[in-house]
């Protein structure tokens, strides 16, 4: 069994509870609140789907405690969370920084490398993540950069909380700071091609146009 084997990676996504007026706020004005929560389940099932072509155990982790909710119990992402058997977990609170290590940590207790994703990449497909994982065999931490400047991966064998520190979350630094605080605590950090996300109402339409 080779080190990049299934077993020895874990995926995790990262998601928003499906509720109005907490996903996807960007899209509101335009797709209004109702529509911002399909727009985010469309993103969130795009991005599993692809994640679990990838070939690596998949967990999705929500930014807060489920609760009930009768159409998004209803949708294609939770059938696909059943389907597949894939765990969910809730994030630890605090900022992003503080949210993704402690998922982080948690995962190296039990495989090798962790790779996070957010539920707005849909750009990210099953051999992107595959490459993280190669990647990871020769680096401590690996990026794939978003085009504004944050990110749509991150993946780690090694982790030092401490490269979250002073990160300015939702800014075009994000990127550069992450990269720039892991080498400061001595981590080596690799990264992929850029990709793009889904944050305003043009990245969406792009993603749009991308299903038909």
């Amino acid at each position: 069994m080779t080190s990049t084997s299934a077993t020895s990676t874990l995926v995790i996504q990262f998601c928003k509870w499906p509720a109005a007026g907490n996903v996807k706020t960007r899209l509101i004005p335009a797709l209004g609140e109702q529509g911002a929560v399909d727009a985010h389940l469309a993103l969130s099932t795009a991005v599993l789907e692809n994640l679990l072509v990838a070939g690596f155990p998949v967990e999705l982790w929500w930014d807060r405690a489920p609760d009930d909710l009768q159409y998004a119990e209803s949708s294609r992402l939770f059938d696909l969370l059943k389907q597949n058997g894939v765990k969910e977990q809730v994030q630890c609170e605090g900022n992003l920084g503080q949210r993704m290590s402690g998922a982080l940590r948690d995962g190296l207790e039990r495989v090798e490398r962790v790779i996070i994703v957010g539920s707005d990449c849909p750009a990210v497909q099953g051999e992107y993540v595959r490459k993280a994982a190669a990647a990871l065999e020769k680096t401590d931490v690996v990026l794939g950069p978003a085009e504004d400047g944050g990110y749509v991966l991150i993946g780690v064998r090694n982790l030092e909380s401490r490269m979250f520190d002073g990160v300015e979350w939702g800014t075009d630094k994000v990127l550069l700071q992450t990269a720039q605080r892991a080498e400061e605590v001595g981590l080596t950090v690799g990264r992929l091609n850029t990709l793009w996300d889904v944050d305003e109402v043009e990245d969406w339409d792009r993603f749009q146009l991308g299903r038909s």
